[in-house]
């Protein structure tokens, strides 16, 4: 869908269509079609607006994803509610809604072919994946200090299986449930840090 502005944007307002614009082509056709001719289309802008801003349509995705009113902004607090069980699912909760949202379903296909974009990847995985990869973690130290969980499940490994699998049930099913999120955290996540 390209947006056809009634009036002139700039300053922030520019910034934001650009990169809801990134993301959703990005989401749609994958980074391999994504321009800047493309963007500007979408965004109902002139390209001219993206070459003066960034230096390559990687450092674009960068910013769009990153961002705090488009994308993952800052990385998720630990909701500290006092319960393995409920961190859990509060965390992984708000990890599928960003799914839904267009930097989640932009990110999808980055993940999918990090390998063509490693440079990209490295990028988003620090910027992005890291971060929210370290909130999870805390809430299992947190866990493991109450008694709740065995220090020894707690590595990056154990860490990454709740957001691989809603990840990979997105891909699957588009759109993933509470029900799932509950699922995971009861059957698999709780039962795995407490052995």
């Amino acid at each position: 869908m390209t947006v056809q502005p009634s009036t002139r944007r700039r300053g922030r307002a520019l910034t934001e269509a650009i990169y809801l614009a990134t993301l959703q082509d990005l989401a749609r056709a994958g980074y391999a079609a994504l321009s800047f001719d493309k963007i500007a289309t979408t965004a109902g802008t002139g390209k001219a607006a993206l070459y003066r801003r960034w230096r390559s349509v990687d450092a674009l995705v960068l910013a769009a994803l990153t961002d705090p009113a488009t994308g993952f902004g800052h990385p998720p607090m630990p909701p500290r509610t006092g319960s393995l069980r409920a961190d859990l699912i509060t965390l992984l909760t708000q990890f599928v809604h960003a799914l839904d949202e267009p930097h989640g379903q932009a990110l999808r296909p980055l993940l999918a072919h990090r390998h063509q974009h490693p440079e990209l990847y490295e990028q988003v995985w620090r910027s992005v994946i890291r971060p929210a990869q370290e909130a999870l973690l805390e809430v299992l130290r947190d866990a493991a200090a109450r008694g709740e969980a065995n220090p020894a499940r707690i590595t990056e490994r154990s860490a990454s299986v709740g957001p691989r699998m809603l990840l990979v049930e997105a891909w699957r099913a588009d759109a993933v449930g509470r029900d799932e999120v509950t699922a995971i955290v009861d059957e698999i996540l709780v039962p795995l840090m407490s052995a």
